[in-house]
């Protein structure tokens, strides 16, 4: 039989530098994830400003590629909610959200509703169905139930 060949363990530096060559993380979700492969917390924070100093982690642009990535599927309530659920520092999630300042959110909901629904709700249980999957998207009940009446192109209909 062969000898094989015995892996020395991957040192704290390797197992970071592993993930974040496959996407890019939140400092707290980097930090989460080398936990759970039985990094010590004493080990974990130094590797981590290091990382932030050599540019190889960052919040803001993580939180950027999740803005961009999220908007026009999902509201601004809902990618505020998973910036902050990512640890991401209030002023950071701030300025990454101010790229979707001029979208129109109602424009926005009336697309997702026309893509997944395409139809006017038949009646008040279909309707109710409709509003909750663009409140779980983080549109507001208003901008929801705007976009559900509209004709498709985000505007009203006439009374």
């Amino acid at each position: 039989m062969r000898n094989a060949r015995r892996r020395e363990p991957a040192t704290a530096r390797t197992v970071a530098l592993r993930l974040l060559a496959r996407r890019d993380y939140s400092r707290l979700e980097l930090a989460q994830r080398l936990r759970a492969r039985g990094i010590a917390a004493a080990e974990i924070e130094p590797l981590l400003d290091d990382f932030e100093r050599l540019g190889y982690l960052s919040d803001a642009r993580y939180a950027q590629a999740l803005v961009s990535r999220r908007a026009g599927r999902f509201g601004v309530r809902a990618i505020a909610r998973d910036l902050h659920d990512q640890g991401i520092a209030a002023d950071v999630a701030k300025d990454a959200l101010a790229t979707l300042e001029p979208r129109d959110e109602l424009a926005d909901a009336t697309n997702l509703w026309a893509r997944r629904f395409g139809t006017a709700p038949v009646d008040e249980r279909d309707k109710a169905r409709q509003v909750r999957f663009l409140i779980a998207r983080g549109y507001s009940v208003s901008i929801a139930l705007k976009a559900i009446h509209s004709d498709g192109l985000g505007t009203e209909p006439e009374s």
